[in-house]
Protein backbone atom coordinates (compact mmCIF):
# COMPACT_ATOMS: atom_id res chain seq x y z
CA UNK A 1 0.00 0.00 0.00
CA UNK A 2 1.31 3.67 -1.37
CA UNK A 3 2.22 5.98 1.43
CA UNK A 4 -0.06 9.50 1.52
CA UNK A 5 1.72 11.11 4.00
CA UNK A 6 5.07 11.15 4.72
CA UNK A 7 6.32 13.47 7.56
CA UNK A 8 9.92 13.47 8.15
CA UNK A 9 12.17 15.19 11.43
CA UNK A 10 9.59 18.04 11.35
CA UNK A 11 10.17 20.45 13.88
CA UNK A 12 7.65 23.86 15.08
CA UNK A 13 8.16 26.42 17.63
CA UNK A 14 6.49 29.11 18.88
CA UNK A 15 9.01 31.81 20.04
CA UNK A 16 11.05 30.54 22.72
CA UNK A 17 8.00 27.35 22.93
CA UNK A 18 9.10 24.03 20.92
CA UNK A 19 5.94 22.62 20.23
CA UNK A 20 6.87 19.35 17.78
CA UNK A 21 10.43 18.18 18.49
CA UNK A 22 11.31 15.72 15.49
CA UNK A 23 7.72 14.07 14.30
CA UNK A 24 8.59 11.27 12.09
CA UNK A 25 5.23 9.70 11.14
CA UNK A 26 3.85 7.77 7.72
CA UNK A 27 0.13 7.66 6.59
CA UNK A 28 -1.10 4.51 4.42
CA UNK A 29 -3.20 5.63 1.46
CA UNK A 30 -7.12 4.21 2.48
CA UNK A 31 -6.36 3.62 6.10
CA UNK A 32 -7.11 5.60 9.22
CA UNK A 33 -4.32 7.44 11.47
CA UNK A 34 -5.80 8.60 14.90
CA UNK A 35 -3.77 10.91 17.25
CA UNK A 36 -4.38 10.68 20.78
CA UNK A 37 -2.65 12.75 23.69
CA UNK A 38 -3.29 14.97 26.69
CA UNK A 39 -3.67 18.51 25.48
CA UNK A 40 -0.57 21.27 24.21
CA UNK A 41 0.98 17.74 23.20
CA UNK A 42 1.61 18.58 19.65
CA UNK A 43 -1.67 17.12 18.19
CA UNK A 44 -3.43 20.01 15.88
CA UNK A 45 -0.28 22.01 15.46
CA UNK A 46 1.17 18.34 13.45
CA UNK A 47 -2.34 18.22 11.75
CA UNK A 48 -1.65 22.24 10.78
CA UNK A 49 1.52 21.70 9.27
CA UNK A 50 0.17 18.84 6.69
CA UNK A 51 -1.76 21.16 4.77
CA UNK A 52 0.57 23.90 5.85
CA UNK A 53 -1.83 26.09 7.79
CA UNK A 54 1.68 25.99 9.88
CA UNK A 55 5.22 26.64 8.84
CA UNK A 56 7.34 23.97 10.22
CA UNK A 57 10.49 25.33 10.71
CA UNK A 58 12.84 22.20 10.05
CA UNK A 59 12.11 18.74 8.56
CA UNK A 60 9.84 18.08 5.48
CA UNK A 61 5.96 16.64 4.57
CA UNK A 62 4.54 15.29 1.21
CA UNK A 63 1.28 14.45 0.52
CA UNK A 64 0.47 12.06 -2.19
CA UNK A 65 4.48 12.21 -3.03
CA UNK A 66 3.76 16.50 -3.36
CA UNK A 67 5.21 18.83 -1.24
CA UNK A 68 2.33 20.97 -0.05
CA UNK A 69 4.13 24.49 0.61
CA UNK A 70 7.35 24.30 -0.35
CA UNK A 71 9.46 23.24 -3.51
CA UNK A 72 12.39 21.58 -3.21
CA UNK A 73 15.67 23.72 -5.27
CA UNK A 74 18.84 21.02 -4.50
CA UNK A 75 19.14 19.99 -0.71
CA UNK A 76 16.82 23.69 -0.08
CA UNK A 77 12.99 24.04 0.66
CA UNK A 78 11.86 27.44 -0.77
CA UNK A 79 7.85 28.56 0.16
CA UNK A 80 5.66 28.33 -2.51
CA UNK A 81 3.76 31.60 -3.60
CA UNK A 82 0.32 31.94 -1.64
CA UNK A 83 -1.91 31.21 -4.68
CA UNK A 84 0.22 27.54 -5.63
CA UNK A 85 -0.11 26.67 -1.40
CA UNK A 86 -3.96 27.24 -1.86
CA UNK A 87 -3.67 24.93 -4.98
CA UNK A 88 -1.81 22.61 -3.51
CA UNK A 89 -4.06 22.38 -0.13
CA UNK A 90 -7.11 21.85 -2.45
CA UNK A 91 -5.68 18.10 -2.14
CA UNK A 92 -6.31 18.18 1.16
CA UNK A 93 -9.60 18.13 3.15
CA UNK A 94 -10.02 19.88 6.80
CA UNK A 95 -12.29 19.58 9.04
CA UNK A 96 -11.94 22.22 12.49
CA UNK A 97 -13.08 22.08 15.55
CA UNK A 98 -15.76 24.63 15.52
CA UNK A 99 -16.57 24.48 12.30
CA UNK A 100 -15.61 27.35 10.44
CA UNK A 101 -18.47 27.78 8.41
CA UNK A 102 -19.43 30.96 6.65
CA UNK A 103 -22.32 32.69 8.51
CA UNK A 104 -23.48 34.69 5.70
CA UNK A 105 -23.91 31.77 3.60
CA UNK A 106 -26.60 29.34 3.21
CA UNK A 107 -25.18 25.22 4.06
CA UNK A 108 -25.58 24.43 0.33
CA UNK A 109 -23.42 27.84 -0.31
CA UNK A 110 -21.12 26.74 2.13
CA UNK A 111 -20.23 23.88 0.74
CA UNK A 112 -19.86 24.70 -3.15
CA UNK A 113 -17.80 27.88 -2.24
CA UNK A 114 -14.10 26.24 -2.36
CA UNK A 115 -14.87 23.61 -5.72
CA UNK A 116 -16.40 27.54 -7.59
CA UNK A 117 -13.69 29.40 -6.14
CA UNK A 118 -10.35 27.26 -5.97
CA UNK A 119 -11.34 24.56 -8.56
CA UNK A 120 -13.08 26.52 -10.92
CA UNK A 121 -16.10 24.21 -11.36
CA UNK A 122 -19.22 25.11 -13.11
CA UNK A 123 -21.74 26.21 -10.26
CA UNK A 124 -24.63 24.10 -11.70
CA UNK A 125 -22.22 20.91 -11.31
CA UNK A 126 -20.85 22.25 -7.94
CA UNK A 127 -24.48 22.34 -6.66
CA UNK A 128 -25.64 19.09 -7.95
CA UNK A 129 -22.38 17.16 -5.93
CA UNK A 130 -23.58 19.48 -2.95
CA UNK A 131 -26.45 17.96 -2.68
CA UNK A 132 -25.60 14.59 -3.00
CA UNK A 133 -23.13 14.96 -0.47
CA UNK A 134 -25.30 16.51 1.91
CA UNK A 135 -27.26 13.75 1.13
CA UNK A 136 -24.75 11.67 2.35
CA UNK A 137 -24.44 13.16 5.90
CA UNK A 138 -27.99 13.27 6.55
CA UNK A 139 -28.62 17.15 6.08
CA UNK A 140 -30.18 16.79 1.94
CA UNK A 141 -33.20 18.86 3.98
CA UNK A 142 -31.15 21.66 5.11
CA UNK A 143 -29.32 22.56 1.99
CA UNK A 144 -31.09 26.52 2.51
CA UNK A 145 -30.54 26.72 6.10
CA UNK A 146 -28.08 29.25 7.14
CA UNK A 147 -25.38 27.95 10.11
CA UNK A 148 -27.36 29.68 12.99
CA UNK A 149 -30.16 27.52 12.53
CA UNK A 150 -28.55 24.38 12.68
CA UNK A 151 -27.24 22.17 15.76
CA UNK A 152 -23.76 21.78 16.76
CA UNK A 153 -24.01 18.26 15.34
CA UNK A 154 -25.33 19.17 12.05
CA UNK A 155 -23.01 22.39 11.12
CA UNK A 156 -19.90 19.63 11.85
CA UNK A 157 -21.87 17.23 9.56
CA UNK A 158 -21.76 20.17 6.71
CA UNK A 159 -18.10 21.05 7.75
CA UNK A 160 -17.13 17.21 6.49
CA UNK A 161 -19.49 17.62 3.65
CA UNK A 162 -17.43 20.69 2.31
CA UNK A 163 -14.25 19.07 2.94
CA UNK A 164 -15.14 16.33 0.99
CA UNK A 165 -16.61 18.66 -2.01
CA UNK A 166 -12.86 19.64 -2.78
CA UNK A 167 -12.95 15.64 -3.63
CA UNK A 168 -9.62 15.41 -1.74
CA UNK A 169 -7.42 12.51 -1.15
CA UNK A 170 -6.70 13.27 2.25
CA UNK A 171 -9.07 13.67 5.21
CA UNK A 172 -7.59 15.91 8.69
CA UNK A 173 -10.21 16.23 11.61
CA UNK A 174 -8.88 18.44 14.21
CA UNK A 175 -10.78 17.01 17.55
CA UNK A 176 -14.21 16.94 15.23
CA UNK A 177 -16.11 16.52 18.58
CA UNK A 178 -14.88 18.69 21.04
CA UNK A 179 -16.86 21.56 20.12
CA UNK A 180 -20.45 19.47 20.76
CA UNK A 181 -22.76 18.63 22.99
CA UNK A 182 -22.12 14.79 24.23
CA UNK A 183 -25.49 14.16 23.02
CA UNK A 184 -24.49 15.09 19.78
CA UNK A 185 -21.17 13.20 19.26
CA UNK A 186 -22.40 10.01 17.86
CA UNK A 187 -24.18 11.92 14.59
CA UNK A 188 -20.47 13.10 13.60
CA UNK A 189 -18.76 10.18 14.29
CA UNK A 190 -21.08 8.23 12.61
CA UNK A 191 -20.23 10.30 8.88
CA UNK A 192 -16.35 9.43 10.17
CA UNK A 193 -16.72 6.17 10.55
CA UNK A 194 -18.59 6.00 7.20
CA UNK A 195 -15.73 7.33 5.67
CA UNK A 196 -13.37 4.82 6.83
CA UNK A 197 -15.67 2.09 5.62
CA UNK A 198 -14.73 3.70 2.11
CA UNK A 199 -11.37 3.22 2.33
CA UNK A 200 -10.91 7.38 3.08
CA UNK A 201 -7.10 8.34 3.50
CA UNK A 202 -7.80 10.32 7.16
CA UNK A 203 -6.18 11.37 10.24
CA UNK A 204 -8.23 11.88 12.98
CA UNK A 205 -7.19 13.94 15.98
CA UNK A 206 -9.63 13.13 18.98
CA UNK A 207 -10.13 12.23 22.62
CA UNK A 208 -13.00 9.23 21.52
CA UNK A 209 -10.78 6.24 22.76
CA UNK A 210 -13.66 3.93 21.88
CA UNK A 211 -13.46 5.43 17.87
CA UNK A 212 -10.22 5.09 17.75
CA UNK A 213 -10.98 1.59 18.98
CA UNK A 214 -13.18 1.20 16.92
CA UNK A 215 -11.90 2.58 13.70
CA UNK A 216 -8.16 3.89 13.42
CA UNK A 217 -5.66 1.44 11.91
CA UNK A 218 -2.96 3.05 13.24
CA UNK A 219 -3.10 4.81 16.77
CA UNK A 220 -0.18 7.44 17.77
CA UNK A 221 0.30 8.60 21.23
CA UNK A 222 1.68 12.22 21.19
CA UNK A 223 3.37 13.73 24.56
CA UNK A 224 5.30 16.81 24.65
CA UNK A 225 6.03 17.31 21.27
CA UNK A 226 7.18 13.74 20.54
CA UNK A 227 5.63 10.53 18.83
CA UNK A 228 5.78 8.56 22.17
CA UNK A 229 3.85 5.18 20.73
CA UNK A 230 2.29 4.23 17.34
CA UNK A 231 0.79 1.00 16.34
CA UNK A 232 -2.31 -1.04 16.05
CA UNK A 233 -5.22 0.01 18.40
CA UNK A 234 -5.28 -3.21 19.97
CA UNK A 235 -1.16 -2.88 20.78
CA UNK A 236 -1.00 0.43 21.69
CA UNK A 237 -4.96 0.93 23.61
CA UNK A 238 -5.16 -2.41 25.56
CA UNK A 239 -0.99 -3.35 25.49
CA UNK A 240 0.92 -0.13 25.57
CA UNK A 241 4.72 -0.19 25.87
CA UNK A 242 5.42 3.15 27.34
CA UNK A 243 4.25 4.25 30.87
CA UNK A 244 3.52 7.61 29.73
CA UNK A 245 0.50 6.08 27.47
CA UNK A 246 -0.38 4.12 30.22
CA UNK A 247 -1.14 6.65 32.38
CA UNK A 248 -2.61 8.97 30.08
CA UNK A 249 -5.12 5.74 29.14
CA UNK A 250 -5.48 5.32 33.04
CA UNK A 251 -6.94 9.40 33.01
CA UNK A 252 -9.41 8.91 30.30
CA UNK A 253 -10.61 5.10 30.25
Amino acid sequence: MSVMVDIRSVHKSFGSLEVLKGIDLSVRAGEVTVVLGPSGSGKSTLLRTINHLEKVDRGAITVDGVLVGYRRSGNRLYELPEREVLRRRTRIGFVFQNFNLFPHLTVLDNVIEAPVSALKRPRGEAVEAARRLLERVGLADRADAYPRQLSGGQQQRVAIARALALEPGLLLFDEPTSALDPELVGEVLDVIRDLALQGRTMIVVTHEIGFAREVADTVVFMDDGRIVEQGPPTEVLERPREERTRLFLSKVL
